[in-house]
């Protein structure tokens, strides 16, 4: 059974330079290591056979998991996103009650989830906290070291 993702349509194209990435280069530069390494005699004591096998295995597992996200994923309209409360693609100004740090996440599907650049998924216990809030509203979220306070403070895209 397979969810439907929400995504950008960034994202989307992301995804989609990266599959063919895997299948246009990566597959065949593992095929030409393992037939290197088939020709270079017997395969039951050939460790750089077994690694290029092992290898394919992994490429092949990524290439059908891009393709079941791609097959699945719905583009989102930017245009028709609402920020009276914080859903999907908000970019969401939250401050911690206990420390009184201020942090601004944006929160995207999990396949284009990369802290580094403040997108959180949906899925966290964070972004999970604070879906349906408003601005003004406080809530207490429950994640790994506790619960911690936050007060919603901006709601954008």
């Amino acid at each position: 059974m397979s969810n439907t993702s929400y995504i950008t349509q960034t994202g989307l194209n992301k995804l989609r330079e990266e599959l063919v990435q895997l299948e246009s280069i990566e597959r065949p530069k593992i095929s030409t290591q393992i037939a290197e390494a088939r020709d270079k005699g017997d395969l039951s004591e050939n460790a750089e056979y077994d690694a290029a096998k092992e290898a394919q295995g992994l490429l092949e597992m990524r290439i059908a998991k891009l393709k079941e996200t791609i097959a699945t994923s719905r583009v989102i309209d930017e245009s028709k996103i609402d920020t009276s409360k914080v859903q999907l693609m908000n970019k969401v100004k939250i401050k911690n009650l206990k420390n009184n740090a201020v942090m601004t996440y944006t929160l995207v599907s999990e396949s284009e989830a990369d802290l580094k650049a403040g997108k959180i998924s949906v899925s966290t216990p964070i972004a999970q906290g604070l879906m349906g809030k408003k601005v003004g509203d406080k809530v207490d979220i429950k994640v790994p070291s506790g619960v911690m306070p936050f007060e919603i403070i901006d709601i954008s895209l």
